[in-house]
């Protein structure tokens, strides 16, 4: 996840955004940090999801073929 002084200045240009007009400079901050939110969002879920294991109600590894190659490649599992 992003710094917390990163996360901060986001919802501040959010929150002014709404109140007021950007100035190019800060519209220009804020695409930026908003692209880098979602890369570290999406870096995050993509870990979690790499790491899960599913189980069916019986407790049989119903994980999907596809996962359990990423993890075995990844020596997760």
């Amino acid at each position: 996840m992003l710094p917390k002084e990163k996360m901060a200045r986001i919802n501040e240009l959010a929150k002014k955004a709404k109140e007021q007009k950007l100035t190019e400079a800060e519209a220009k901050e804020q695409t930026t940090l908003r692209a880098e939110y979602l890369q570290a969002f999406r870096a995050t879920m993509t870990q979690t999801i790499e790491n899960v294991r599913v189980y069916d109600a019986e407790g049989d590894d119903v994980t999907p073929d596809k996962l359990k190659k990423i993890q075995e490649n990844k020596r997760l599992h």
